[in-house]
């Protein structure tokens, strides 16, 4: 393998993007930076859409799983599906009528200014755990297979990948990352579909051979039957579907993207659009996960998990060809999720917590001087939790990624389904309390399901437990305002 070759390609790679965000900020401002100056195409969302829900993770871990469990994780993509109505339908035409720039300013509106700034607090953890895991782990694969053998280490890497991101998303924002994402995604599935045929093609298998064959092995098994398990289908298609509603429903860098969208009609076929693709695509990268692991039985290789992929595209002999397209798919599967997540948390901390759009006493020179020095704070706490999530690996991060959300995401969700489901007034004083008390709790009853429950094991409703715990906490605290009076 020639990995000089293969880093000439990436920086490269690197040198499009800088092109095109150069391209896409021009008289770019804060406006441009937060929501696009509200003029995004909504197909070019959707397709773009495709690789910052898909991410890095699900490029290399999504693959790697079907050796050991099937097709298992299609039933979380199943609950996806039925999310995306929900995020449509409910949430949309809310954040449309209310003509928000950042999302939370809803619970300013309906619950008051701590749980405005609570709301925001837990996605900026939020969305800074899951952008960095998605992070680390193709710095990680990088550092593995292609640039340990030029000398260049860990760390060197995630610096010099902070700092590209850096420069393409410093100046034009969601304007230049509406774009950036489509040509990335564009790459990702050009990767994921040569990969599948060169396989394919390797195997001697025709489509249909290829099902056959791997449903013989039992890589196609789907269905959960057994209630007390974690992967029992009711509990993976219900945490599924919530699991969308929070982390593209309640969070500023998806929704970002789609209020960027001219209108609220645009904008909803943005998100059914997006909902039908990536069941296909995920379905697709299961697939391919089905034919790899045939393919390391085949050749002796002793590869799984989030090392399948990356192993047989680089390290097993493959024409060079498919070991280009495999590492530009894994990077344009990186820069979706990255770029996005440093945007939309610099947007949240500017409008949420520093409150930049209502600063009539700051010009737009100062304000911009502001985002910057935030974007690049956030950058640094981006490295970190590389570095962090470097000593934590248990070697497959998708199941860490939704554990992950589980516990972040559950309070916000609780904040918004109040807001929305009731007409109630929390006492804010214990919001703060309710939302830490709430992942604590799940914590608890998680490290003990088995034994308490009689050998049931909590998996992706998590989020579930977690949110309705904070829901019922927000009510017992709560008062009708009639009590105002």
């Amino acid at each position: 393998m020639n990995s000089t070759l293969l880093l000439v390609i990436i920086l490269a790679y690197f040198s499009l993007l800088l092109g095109i965000a150069f391209y896409t900020s021009r008289h770019s401002n804060n406006e441009s930076f937060f929501i696009g100056n509200r003029n995004s195409k909504w197909w070019v969302v959707a397709f773009g859409m495709i690789g910052t829900s898909l991410s890095g993770m699900t490029f290399i871990s999504v693959p790697g799983t079907v050796g050991r469990v099937g097709f298992d994780y299609f039933q979380v993509v199943i609950g996806y599906f039925l999310g995306y109505f929900a995020v449509a339908f409910i949430l949309l035409p809310l954040y449309y009528r209310l003509h928000v720039t950042s999302i939370y300013s809803y619970l300013e509106a309906r619950l008051g200014a701590v749980s405005y700034k609570t709301g925001a607090l837990f996605f900026i953890i939020s969305r800074t755990l899951g952008a960095t895991l998605r992070l680390y782990l193709v710095i990680k694969v990088l550092e593995k297979f292609v640039l340990s053998e030029l000398g260049i280490s860990f760390e060197l890497t995630a610096v010099v990948i902070l700092v590209l991101i850096l420069l393409y998303t410093y100046r034009g924002g969601v304007k230049t990352i509406v774009w950036t994402d489509t040509l990335q995604t564009t790459f990702m599935l050009f990767a994921l579909l040569v990969c599948i045929g060169y396989v394919m093609h390797t195997l001697h298998f025709s489509l249909s051979e290829a099902w056959s064959t791997m449903r013989s092995a039992g890589y196609t098994k789907l269905i959960g039957t057994d209630p007390l398990a974690g992967n029992f289908f009711l509990k993976q298609i219900l945490g599924g579907a919530f699991i969308t509603i929070a982390m593209t429903g309640l969070d500023q860098e998806m929704m970002q993207k789609n209020i960027s969208v001219t209108n609220l009609r645009d904008s909803q076929k943005n998100i059914m659009t997006l909902s039908f693709l990536q069941m296909i695509v995920v379905f697709i990268f299961l697939l391919l996960g089905g034919l790899l692991a045939l393919f390391a039985q085949s050749k002796g290789l002793s590869l799984s998990g989030d090392d399948l992929f990356p192993g047989i595209a680089i390290q097993s002999g493959l024409p060079f060809f498919i070991t280009v397209c495999f590492v530009i798919g894994l990077v344009s599967a990186l820069f979706p999720s990255a770029d996005g997540a440093l945007t939309a948390l610099t947007s949240s901390f500017c409008i949420d917590m520093l409150g930049i759009k209502s600063r009539t006493d700051w010009d737009e020179k100062r304000k911009k001087k502001v985002r910057l020095m935030v974007h690049n704070g956030f950058a640094l706490i981006f490295l970190a939790c590389v570095f962090f999530f470097r000593e934590a690996d248990n070697g497959s991060l998708i199941q860490t990624l939704l554990v992950v959300a589980g516990y972040t995401y559950g309070p916000l969700l609780a904040l918004f389904s109040f807001g929305i489901l009731t007409r109630r007034k929390v006492r804010e004083a214990f919001v703060p309390a309710i939302c830490m008390i709430s992942p604590i709790a799940c914590y608890v009853l998680k490290a003990h399901d088995k034994t308490w429950f009689g050998g049931y094991v909590i998996g992706t409703e998590l989020l579930i437990i977690n949110a309705l715990l904070a829901f019922l906490l927000l009510w017992f605290t709560s008062f009708k305002e009639k009590q105002l009076l």
